[in-house]
C-alpha cells in the first residue's frame, strides 16, 4: 500500500508531509521519555525484520493481486506505539530513498497510512481497550484480527481520500474505492493472522517482550532473541524473498482496475522533479543491486539488495533510538 507520487498533488503531499513530521516529533519526544536500555536494539532488529517481511508479497487467490505485511499493529503490540511508529517510519524512509518503493512526495502519506493509523489510532483506541489485561485465546484472536482489519481498511480509505483530494489522477474514485476496500480486507485478514501467530508465540516463549514496563534488570537477556530475529530477517530478505509473488499489490491492482491501465507515471512539475530525484537516489531500485556490482550480484535477484536494505534499516533505527536516548539523558542531566 505504498502510494506513488503520481496519485498526489503537491499541496496534499506537502500537507501530509507536515502531518507526519509532526507525528515523528511527537513520537520522538514520547520515546525519549519512555525508552529503556532494551528498546534501541529491539527497534533495530524488528525494523530490519519488517523491511525483510515486506519484501514477501503473497498472492490473493482469485484476484490476480498480492499483498504484504504492513506490521504497524504488530510492532505497536511489541514495542509500544511511539517506538513502533518511528520504526515503521524509518522502514518507509529506507524503502523510498534507496529502493524507490513509494514516492518521495507520497512519503508523508505512506507514513501516515502505514504508521500513524496502526500505532497512534488503532492500537491505543481499539486494540488496547478491547484486549484487556489478561486476554484468553479467543478474545486475543478476535481482537487482533479485528484491529488488523480496521487498520488496513482505514489505511486503504485514506489512500482513496488523499487521491481524491489531490485531483490529479483520472481515476473513477467510486470504482477505485470499491476495489481498494475489498482487496485490503483480504490482505488485512492475513495481516491479522500473522500478527496473532507472532504475538501468541512470543506470549508463551518470551512474555517479558509483551510486558514493556517490567524492570529490565529482572528480564532475561534479549541477546538470544535479537540474534534469532536478525538471522530470520536476513534469511527472509536474502532467500525467501525470491519466492515472493510478482503480481501487483493491492494498491497497484486497484489503480489498474479502476483506470484500465498500469499505474500512472509522474510527468511534470514538482512530482516529475521528485520522481527524477528519486531515480538518482535509489541505488537499489526494484530491489536490485546497482549496476557495476558484478554479474553475480545482478543475477542474485532481490536477495542481495534485501540483505543490504535489512542492515541499513537496522542501523538507521538503532541510531535514531540511540540519539533519542542520548538527548533524553542530556536533557535530564543536572546543571553544573
Amino acid at each position: 500500500m505504498h502510494m506513488a507520487d503520481a496519485l498526489l498533488s503537491p499541496s496534499v503531499g506537502g500537507a501530509m508531509w507536515a502531518v507526519s513530521a509532526g507525528a515523528i516529533a511527537w513520537g520522538s519526544a514520547r520515546l525519549g521519555r519512555e525508552s529503556d536500555d532494551r528498546i534501541a536494539p529491539l527497534m533495530g532488529v524488528l525494523g530490519g525484520f519488517l523491511f525483510a517481511a515486506q519484501m514477501i508479497n503473497f498472492s490473493i487467490p482469485g484476484t490476480g493481486s498480492s499483498g504484504h505485511l504492513t506490521g504497524g499493529l504488530l510492532l505497536a503490540i511489541l514495542l509500544g506505539p511511539s517506538a513502533a511508529f518511528l520504526t515503521v517510519a524509518s522502514v518507509l524512509v529506507v524503502q523510498a530513498l534507496f529502493f524507490a518503493d513509494g514516492g518521495l512526495l507520497a512519503l508523508g502519506c505512506n507514513i501516515f497510512n502505514l504508521g500513524v493509523i496502526p500505532a497512534f489510532i488503532i492500537y491505543p483506541l481499539l486494540y488496547r481497550r478491547l484486549i484487556g489485561t489478561a486476554p484468553g485465546p479467543r478474545r486475543e484472536a478476535a481482537v487482533t484480527l479485528f484491529a488488523a482489519l480496521c487498520a488496513m481498511q482505514l489505511g486503504a480509505l485514506c489512500v482513496v481520500l488523499e487521491t481524491a483530494l489531490s485531483g490529479v489522477s483520472e481515476l473513477p474514485l467510486a470504482k477505485f474505492l470499491a476495489l481498494m476496500l475489498p482487496i485490503h480486507l483480504a490482505i488485512g485478514a492475513v495481516e491479522g493472522a500473522v500478527t496473532l501467530a507472532v504475538v501468541s508465540f512470543l506470549r508463551k516463549a518470551r512474555p517479558e517482550l509483551l510486558a514493556r514496563k517490567a524492570h529490565a534488570e529482572a528480564a532475561p537477556s534479549l541477546k538470544p532473541f535479537l540474534a534469532a530475529a536478525l538471522v530470520c530477517a536476513l534469511l527472509v530478505a536474502g532467500g525467501i524473498s525470491r519466492f515472493a509473488s510478482d503480481k501487483p499489490d493491492g494498491l497497484e491492482w486497484s489503480v489498474a482496475g479502476a483506470a484500465g491501465t498500469a499505474a500512472p507515471v509522474a510527468q511534470h512539475g514538482v512530482t516529475a522533479y521528485l520522481h527524477a530525484l528519486q531515480g538518482r537516489l535509489a541505488w537499489f531500485a526494484e530491489y536490485r543491486m546497482p549496476a557495476g556490482e558484478g554479474v553475480a550480484a545482478q543475477q542474485a535477484g532481490p536477495g542481495a539488495a534485501g540483505v543490504v536494505g535489512t542492515l541499513i534499516t537496522l542501523f538507521i533505527v538503532v541510531a535514531v533510538a540511540a540519539l533519542l536516548r542520548r538527548a533524553k539523558r542530556g536533557g535530564a542531566a543536572p546543571e553544573a
